[in-house]
């Protein structure tokens, strides 16, 4: 293991953490009964959700969508649910790396060759253990906002495992 990776892995946050962050959030959805709240919310966590289980991030889209035209509190009670199963698994290697490759998708168009197998040669930094999720997400952070990726930038899969040294965006978030 390389110094940079101890350090990273010291400065990531904890599942625990992030568990707890995002039941949080949830929560403070839940009490609006918004079902608006509860779109933006689960928007905001897909990628985090597809780390932890992505056939439940499927559920719960469904949920979301509501198909059955049912009552917000039926809503809110499901999708808490399958939320709390959601966190019964923890993210893996292979679950990190499907989710980077979905962010990936995000950049086919506007990244050259070179700078795909960049993307890619990181991932397999990942895989192999020599680099963090944590560095991979600081790593494409800079071309979020460089080609304008809105839809990213709110992903709490970002603030959550990203490095979370001084200055980190999940201390700042945390606190308000």
């Amino acid at each position: 293991m390389s110094k940079n990776q101890e350090i990273n892995e010291k400065n990531q946050v904890s599942e625990a953490q992030i568990k707890e962050f995002v039941l949080n959030r949830f929560r403070e959805v839940k009490e609006s009964k918004q079902i608006k709240d509860l779109i933006k919310f689960h928007t905001a966590n897909k990628y985090m959700l597809m780390a932890h289980d992505q056939i439940v991030l499927k559920i719960l889209g469904n949920i979301v969508a509501n198909k059955e035209k049912s009552q917000w509190e039926d809503i809110f009670e499901s999708y808490e649910k399958y939320l709390n199963e959601s966190f019964k698994k923890e993210p893996t290697i292979k679950t990190h790396c499907n989710v980077l490759l979905h962010i990936l998708g995000f950049f086919s168009a506007d990244l050259n060759k070179f700078e795909k197998e960049q993307f890619q040669k990181l991932i397999q930094e990942y895989r192999d253990g020599k680099i963090t999720i944590g560095y991979i997400l600081s790593e494409i952070n800079p071309i979020i906002g460089q080609f304008d990726k809105k839809y990213l930038a709110g992903q709490t899969y970002f603030l959550l495992y990203a490095d979370s040294s001084t200055g980190n965006l999940f201390d700042t978030y945390c606190k308000e």
